[in-house]
């Protein structure tokens, strides 16, 4: 499986837990180790989309795929 669909496997496995909070995410691409996502609903305008995107999709993603340096919010 090459990482393009790893990664949007493993933002299928998050969507949930955002959904449960009333945001959603999606994923937008990667380019040189960076996955581009977009964070949407509640957590489109969050003070705390920061952390979740850093502390737990990019912790989650980076543990699975360490190849992966960085999930950026665009």
């Amino acid at each position: 499986m090459e990482l393009h669909e790893k990664v949007k496997n493993l933002i299928e496995d998050i969507r949930p837990r955002l959904q449960g909070d009333g945001g959603d995410i999606e994923f937008i691409g990667i380019e040189d180790g960076k996955v581009k996502v977009r964070l949407k609903g509640a957590c489109a305008g969050c003070p705390g989309a920061t952390m979740t995107l850093k502390m737990g999709v990019e912790r989650y993603i980076k543990d699975k795929l360490p190849e992966i340096k960085e999930v950026i919010n665009v």
